[in-house]
């Protein structure tokens, strides 16, 4: 389960540093005019963010901001990008991505020395990129997306969108363990709020269950204007604190326009972050796995080759909560913990309670999801407030599933 991935010679996963991905715009039409680079001086933006510590330099040649104005032909892509490459090729110890959703762009620029593709429609907007790929058998970065980039809402779709690209992207003949996910953090489509991207940066551990290099672009992105109402060129410190969480969480790349400033943030937070445990002995390796949403279960299942059915029935048992209700009777405590041990969880209660020396107790209940389920349905139908318990209860963690609750506040 621990990452480990060369990516053209540079080693990239969970024992590895935090590589950074220096992003450098050719395009003028970019949202961050700061990270607009002439062909002039090129050469040494570069220079000083591998000086500075970046490994990766994006080189993007037309905007992907979606209110970009106006729209670059490929063409004018392709007139902007391949002399930039001319320029690093050999230039710059690092390597060089191109940020294109085009399969042409992205031919002709591996052919003129770029080393990975960036394309944040992944694979959707342009149908012969995953053969481009396929064929220079080179590393690509792929963002979630559906139709347009970045279209996906919400935690569940970002999972589903990538888990379908991965195979899409396999059936294709592209390598998928050169495949590096970014969760599509920013305002892609106007209906999507800013609480998705907090929830994506806060569940970013889930992206682990791929078992592929996790790459957050998040520099002074839309999400950050919405905390702290500034324009691009102040979220610097916004930016920084994003990462260092999606960095503690696991993210293996982060793509900056402050390579300095990012790098310390970047090696604290990543020494603050655990080790996997991971035992590996002759052929065999045992990992432990933290699951805290069942779908993520569900795509590590598939990925070992469970079937869907059998994964979907599975998945609710791999995630335990623990809930407290408070100031209940003994007896609905009791009852609760007779019908949590029949269903293999249990329940803890105060000694005084067991020996019905005590009219009233809170009660710690523990069990699996599959468990609580059954338990609410039990309740239901039982006497006293037990079904008003059932209910709070199935609103308590309906609520610990619920983006909109988690999230949403006064901004």
């Amino acid at each position: 389960m621990v990452v480990d991935v060369d990516i053209c010679g540079l080693k990239i996963g969970d024992e590895h540093p935090v590589r950074l991905m220096g992003a450098i715009n050719l395009s003028k039409e970019s949202f961050y005019k700061g990270s607009v680079v002439s062909t002039d001086s090129l050469l040494d933006v570069a220079q000083k963010m591998v000086d500075d510590g970046a490994t990766i330099i994006d080189i993007g040649a037309r905007s992907t901001w979606p209110l970009a104005k106006p729209l670059v032909s490929k063409e004018e892509e392709l007139q902007r990008m391949l002399p930039a490459l001319e320029i690093l090729r050999d230039n710059v110890d690092a390597l060089i991505s191109v940020d294109t959703v085009y399969a042409d762009v992205a031919e002709s620029s591996l052919t003129h020395g770029a080393d990975i593709v960036n394309d944040v429609s992944g694979f959707t907007a342009d149908a012969r990129m995953a053969d481009v790929v396929a064929d220079h058998a080179c590393p690509a970065v792929v963002m979630a997306s559906r139709e347009i980039p970045g279209d996906p809402i919400g935690m569940d779709a970002i999972m589903e969108s990538l888990a379908s690209i991965i195979a899409r992207a396999g059936s294709k003949g592209v390598d998928t363990d050169k495949m590096i996910l970014d969760p599509a953090i920013g305002k892609w489509v106007p209906e999507k709020d800013p609480i998705y991207d907090f929830e994506t940066m806060d569940q970013f551990e889930s992206l682990k269950v791929f078992r592929k290099p996790l790459l957050a672009a998040i520099s002074r992105k839309s999400c950050i204007d919405a905390v702290l109402h500034k324009p691009a060129g102040d979220r610097l410190y916004g930016s920084l604190a994003a990462t260092a969480i999606v960095v503690h969480k696991g993210a293996h790349i982060i793509r900056t326009h402050d390579v300095p400033e990012t790098r310390d943030v970047v090696e604290v937070a990543r020494a603050m972050r655990s080790r996997q445990s991971f035992v590996k002995k002759d052929s065999f390796e045992v990992s432990v796995i933290d699951i805290t949403h069942p779908d993520d279960a569900e795509y590590l299942m598939k990925g070992i080759g469970v079937t869907g059915s059998g994964a979907r029935v599975m998945k609710n048992k791999t995630v335990s909560k623990v809930i407290h209700v408070k100031n209940i009777t003994t007896t609905e405590a009791l009852i609760i913990k007779q019908e949590m041990l029949a269903r293999g969880g249990d329940a803890a209660l105060e000694r005084d309670a067991v020996s019905h020396e005590t009219d009233k107790t809170d009660v710690l209940i523990i069990g699996t999801l599959l468990q609580f389920e059954k338990l609410v349905r039990k309740l239901s139908y039982q006497a006293r407030k037990l079904p008003l318990i059932a209910e709070m209860i199935a609103e308590a963690l309906e609520q610990d599933m619920d983006a909109e609750y988690r999230y949403q506040r006064e901004l």
